[in-house]
């Protein structure tokens, strides 16, 4: 018998190499609550309609999720990078689980009060505040070296198929069960991801060292960001496209809807051809590595003009899908591009703080601009004011080209998380050798 024989037979690997431990504990435990998220964003809507509440009750809702999103985000981001990470994440998970399933509690009993269903939401949306930086430092630290976007293109991939799934999985359970149980399912959901999180393994990760005060880690962290060009003006020109895009799609994407192209159900069709191409993006993400990442990222941007010139006209539904699914797959571009850029670059004791400072460039505008569309609409005129965003996301996107680093920022073949105790200088072009967005989720 010889050696080859006596040798029991390899076991095909069931993942990838790059595919390790952490990594795969993030991913489930962030499918299982983007199925459930997405699915409770339709409950709860619901529940305030279904609770005697009207259109302006539903937004107030929803806005004060955001709010405390916003309020709390920098302060998230220092005390992620200050605690182990996976302690701050399996803490939001436990803050979500509790005031959802309040939520659910109090819907299930009936009758639940305008107030009540803001206080939960500004509750769930400081858990989120504290998760996200947490999240997104913990997957960048997750994946190493060449494949680093591979794995984060399989990431956002994971987590567009569950949006999608959870939406519409949400949607029918709404109407087979009630939003109840739906935010009960979505408690639940948070229950589990919160468990698997405790078994991330963090003995690899330095020890966090104690700074001088959570808001020196703050100033520490605005120095960081604010030193790299690319860094806080895509954050700016993100402000503006995520703000615009937010309210042609929520505010007159469903007016458009009604009024011209026969309905929510065309309108579901559109989103849902979004959501598919997110999914192809990701696909294509996971075979292509631009050179230049910031460059081909910026580029992919300017096709989020396209749907609120499309409701502008507006185009017949086959268009718009057609519109919508490539807005969907060139986000992808951009969202696999930039954690790339991230994780190249950024130190990894600072990699919460600085996602921080993004998370809130991206977000902090959206409220304003929610609230302005309806005005803007009696001011200007639906048309027009669809025709501004437009103009808008391609000037954002335009002056952004004007920046040298994010032209010529170059992908590295071989990437390790950086950890560096010093403030790194603003990033010239790198040599190139022989390599959020974003969708961390609850």
């Amino acid at each position: 018998m010889t050696s080859a024989a006596a040798s029991p037979p390899s076991r095909p690997r069931r993942r990838p190499a790059w595919a390790g431990r952490n990594y795969t504990l993030l991913a489930v435990a962030a499918f299982i609550t983007t199925l459930g998220a997405h699915g409770a964003l339709i409950a709860s809507a619901f529940a305030v309609l279904d609770a005697g509440g009207d259109g302006g009750d539903v937004g107030l809702v929803a806005a004060a999720r955001t709010l405390f999103l916003v309020i709390f985000l920098l302060v998230g981001g220092a005390v992620a990078d200050r605690l182990p990470r996976h302690h701050v994440m399996v803490a939001a998970n436990a803050l979500n689980f509790l005031s959802q399933g309040a939520f659910a509690l109090l819907v299930l009993q009936g009758e639940p009060k305008l107030w009540q269903m803001m206080a939960l939401s500004a509750l769930g949306g400081t858990g989120q505040a504290f998760f996200n930086p947490a999240a997104e430092g913990m997957l960048m630290a997750s994946v190493t070296g060449e494949q680093a976007s591979r794995a984060f293109a399989m990431f956002r991939m994971g987590m567009s198929g569950a949006a999608v799934g959870g939406a519409a999985l949400g949607g029918a359970m709404v109407a087979a069960i009630g939003p109840g149980w739906v935010l009960a399912v979505d408690a639940a959901a948070f229950a589990a991801a919160g468990a698997l999180r405790m078994f991330l393994d963090v003995s690899h990760i330095a020890p966090r060292v104690p700074g001088s005060g959570l808001l020196a880690d703050m100033r520490d962290g605005w120095r960081e960001f604010i030193g790299r060009p690319w860094l806080w003006t895509i954050v700016a020109q993100f402000s503006v496209v995520v703000a615009v895009v937010g309210a042609a799609e929520s505010v007159f994407g469903p007016l458009v809807a009604r009024d011209e192209l026969g309905g929510a159900g065309p309108w579901g069709l559109a989103l849902g051809a979004f959501g598919v191409g997110t999914i192809l993006g990701g696909l294509l993400m996971m075979r292509w590595k631009p050179r230049r990442l910031l460059f081909a990222a910026t580029l992919s941007v300017f096709s989020l003009a396209l749907p609120s010139a499309a409701l502008a006209v507006p185009v017949p539904i086959g268009v718009l899908v057609a519109v919508m699914f490539v807005s969907g797959v060139t986000i992808e571009i951009f969202g696999v591009s930039w954690i790339t850029a991230l994780h190249q670059e950024i130190p990894e004791e600072k990699l919460s703080r600085v996602s921080a400072y993004d998370w809130f460039g991206s977000v902090a505008m959206v409220p304003l601009a929610t609230a302005l569309a309806g005005p803007a609409e009696s001011a200007f005129g639906r048309t027009p004011s669809l025709w501004g965003c437009a103009a808008l996301v391609v000037l954002a996107t335009s002056a952004v080209l004007f920046v040298p680093d994010v032209r010529n920022l170059r992908r590295r073949e071989t990437v390790e998380v950086m950890a560096s105790p010093e403030p790194v200088p603003a990033p010239s072009p790198v040599a190139e050798t022989p390599v959020l967005g974003r969708t961390p989720a609850e």
